[in-house]
């Protein structure tokens, strides 16, 4: 059987990585207490249409019943169940804004009597064992409800069956940093495209733009080192048993030489056999 639970921060967009894996296949159930989840999955074990794929959803909303997490991953590996963590999160600012936007209260607001801030806050210390345990940690500060899906898609449908998932990205610093990435590369000492008028407007997905970014010894040396350095981490990585890996290229809007080097490093990933995919964070803004 293959389950993920589904955890992390309010607003942080649980709900949307539900639909996502609903449309992947998963039975998805949420908001349901911890201590219910290993006998829903012997049901659905049990019944002769059973579902082999299953995605819980279960946070602070639980209340108490959510300390009881702990106790209950170590009953499902006793029961044999493997499964995978997805905790959602979100910077702070962001949490609140989105709560501010849709106007709906904090599960801590009314719980504990605080502020929208302190129970933010609140909420965020309560998770940080769990997000701890966690095999997937996404953070949706800056993605969009089409890139969550992505990244979702691509780790769920391929991660399983091909171990480790490596996404290559490219992001604009202008717009913040990746705060997902387990390497970043900063690639705004190389030639900028944005400086040349016919390539101002244009994206590093576009031959004449990534031509242009390549055509110097120094992008050569830099992409010769990043390729030297996925070959060298990689391994490690593998043998420490990592489920995903992200490399992270920026430059100043996340249009031209990060998208570049996010393609070749994907594609020479790709061709060394490795399930590599691509996300452009940033590629779509002003």
């Amino acid at each position: 059987m293959n389950l993920v639970i589904v955890t992390g921060l309010s607003g942080a967009g649980k709900s949307q990585a539900a639909n996502a894996l609903e449309d992947m296949g998963y039975y998805c159930v949420d908001n349901i207490p911890p201590a219910i989840i290993p006998a829903f999955v012997d049901l659905s074990k049990r019944e002769s249409e059973g579902f082999s794929k299953l995605a819980v959803v279960t946070d602070i909303r639980g209340g108490s019943m959510f300390s009881d997490i702990e106790r209950v991953l170590v009953r499902l590996k006793t029961m044999g169940i493997e499964y995978k963590i997805l905790f959602l999160d979100a910077s702070d600012d962001v949490l609140i804004r989105r709560y501010k936007e849709n106007r709906r209260k904090h599960p801590l607001c009314d719980a504990e009597g605080l502020s929208l801030s302190d129970a933010v806050k609140s909420e965020r210390e309560k998770l940080a064992r769990i997000r701890s345990m966690a095999d997937f940690d996404i953070d949706t500060s800056l993605l969009s409800s089409a890139q969550l899906k992505t990244i979702l898609t691509e780790t769920f449908l391929k991660s399983a069956e091909s171990g480790l998932r490596i996404l290559c990205k490219s992001f604009g610093f202008k717009y913040g940093i990746d705060t997902d990435a387990d390497n970043i590369f900063d690639v705004r000492c190389l030639p900028n495209p944005y400086y040349v008028d016919e390539l101002k407007y244009r994206t590093g997905l576009e031959a004449e733009v990534s031509d242009y970014v390549m055509n110097s010894p120094d992008s050569e040396k830099f992409k010769k080192s990043v390729f030297e350095f996925a070959d060298f981490s990689i391994p490690l990585y593998i043998k420490e048993g990592k489920s995903q890996l992200v490399f992270s290229f920026g430059c100043t809007g996340g249009k031209h030489r990060s998208v570049t080097f996010a393609e070749l490093l994907c594609a020479y990933l790709k061709g060394k056999g490795y399930n590599a995919s691509v996300i452009h964070r940033d590629i779509d803004k002003d």
